[in-house]
């Protein structure tokens, strides 16, 4: 499906976005607004289209998709893991498209990091990361719906008003 055919579903869907955000951010949109909150049994979701994830290594035998996955707890993400891309033609390539979409005006796209692409010519071993978030585990152990209720620091948490 292209960007126009994911902004026709948004709309049906009722589903408000910013002209400014790409395919990636669209799909991330309808999944969170459709699906995320009913995996209530912990569920791995695997196997993201590649436009949500520039830093991940292309499927090895399903095309379009990348190496991820997302282990979703009670509607919530609790961890995120992927396989490294360690291409630098390819991360050069999805960088410069991550540029355009911060000329568009989506603030959460990706500058150009030519350190990482250098070092990625030299030569990076197949790696992988894993992301636990334990301020999530923290919500769900003690049944809290807002993540401000579970944070550590009390600079972190809005002041509340009288």
């Amino acid at each position: 499906m292209d960007e126009a055919a994911l902004r026709v579903v948004c709309k049906d869907l009722k589903i408000d976005v910013p002209p400014t955000i790409g395919k990636g951010k669209l799909i991330d949109e309808i999944f969170g607004a459709t699906s995320e909150h009913s995996y209530v049994q912990p569920t791995f979701i695997i196997d993201y289209p590649v436009e949500m994830s520039p830093l991940t290594k292309k499927h090895r035998s399903k095309p379009g998709l990348v190496e991820r996955f997302e282990l979703m707890v009670n509607g919530k993400e609790l961890a995120n893991a992927y396989t490294e891309l360690n291409d630098p033609i390819d991360q050069r390539e999805r960088f410069e498209e991550q540029v355009k979409l911060m000329e568009r005006g989506d603030d959460e796209a990706m500058f150009i990091d030519y350190d990482f692409l250098r070092a990625l010519e030299y030569g990076m071993p197949p790696t992988s990361g894993i992301g636990i978030g334990i301020d999530r585990l923290c919500m769900m152990m003690t049944n809290q719906s807002s993540i401000q209720d579970v944070l550590l620091f009390p600079q972190m948490r809005p002041e509340k008003q009288p």
